[in-house]
């Protein structure tokens, strides 16, 4: 199976940017608007915005053009991985900056996130901010429920950014949410998201693990970085990849094992991770994962 080819278009930045940030959209243009608008009038310095446009029946191409908002394009929805890896060739910027197109960011968001990287001598690291949003998850690493809207005509902008501010929270372990900060060179290194995974399921927990097979044990996520997630989730349009089988017959183990004895998702920040300790319970985790991998080949 392939993909429709993708196209390029790039203009000039006025300024060398702090971030580049790669945003893939899939025809979801009043959103993806609203996150642009957010990053320009929230962010503390300048950034590069390159956007992936999915099909683009919606008018998001022409929007793109018209505004001069660098973007890449293809005619039918070519996921995730194609989505960050095609914008991530025109990036200018040192950071490179994951973002969905269905966030809003608050004010200085970008200010604490480059100040925790600017805490570092090396460029072994993965940096998030932490999301507001409707609907919690299993990993305790988001603020939720906060609802201030599904849609953008729900959006409760103002709600938001009275109290965003002022909820409690801590800084925690694992990254693996957006907006998500990692070094151009290590990008490189690890060569961005894996294909394979196209259209994208499981393309996360996936890039995650090759960032520790490489080294990086710095995955902290910023409380007081903070955006809004609406979870406008388009994964229910299009024809799913079995990631998580994926996932287990190319790393041997299953990402929830690696979510929860490795990264250590969402529980309090106290520094670099550490190998895992070989309790019983890692130990029986490790050998139900041999057998489902012995099962899934």
């Amino acid at each position: 199976m392939s993909i429709d080819k993708i196209q390029f278009y790039k203009y000039p930045e006025s300024e060398k940017p702090v971030f580049s940030i790669l945003i893939p959209s899939w025809n979801n243009l009043a959103l993806l608007k609203l996150c642009i608008e957010a990053i320009r009038k929230n962010s503390t310095y300048k950034h590069q915005v390159i956007v992936h446009a999915n099909e683009a029946t919606d008018g998001t191409l022409e929007w793109l053009k018209e505004n001069k908002i660098s973007h890449t394009y293809s005619a039918s929805n070519a996921g995730v991985c194609y989505g960050f890896n095609g914008p991530v060739s025109m990036a200018d910027a040192d950071y490179i900056c994951l973002i969905d197109d269905d966030m809003y960011v608050c004010p200085e968001w970008d200010k604490s996130l480059l100040e925790e990287v600017k805490k570092l001598d090396h460029n072994y690291f993965c940096i998030s901010g932490t999301l507001l949003q409707p609907k919690s998850t299993s990993y305790g690493c988001v603020l939720a429920p906060q609802n201030f809207g599904r849609t953008f005509d729900e959006f409760n902008e103002e709600g938001l950014l009275k109290i965003y501010k002022e909820l409690p929270f801590h800084d925690w372990n694992g990254c693996n949410w957006y907006p998500m900060i990692i070094h151009r060179q290590i990008w490189d290194l690890i060569g961005g998201l894996s294909i394979e995974f196209t259209p994208g399921m499981y393309s996360d927990p996936d890039f995650m693990m090759k960032l520790w097979h490489v080294g990086v044990r710095y995955f902290k996520g910023v409380s007081r970085s903070r955006g809004y997630h609406f979870l406008s989730s388009t994964t229910r349009r299009v024809k799913k990849n079995n990631g998580s089988k994926q996932f287990l017959l190319k790393w041997g183990i299953s990402s929830s094992t690696f979510f929860k004895f490795y990264l250590r998702i969402g529980t309090p920040f106290t520094g670099p991770l550490l190998e895992p300790e070989p309790t019983f319970r890692f130990r029986l985790m490790l050998l139900k994962d041999k057998l489902k991998h012995i099962i899934a080949s």
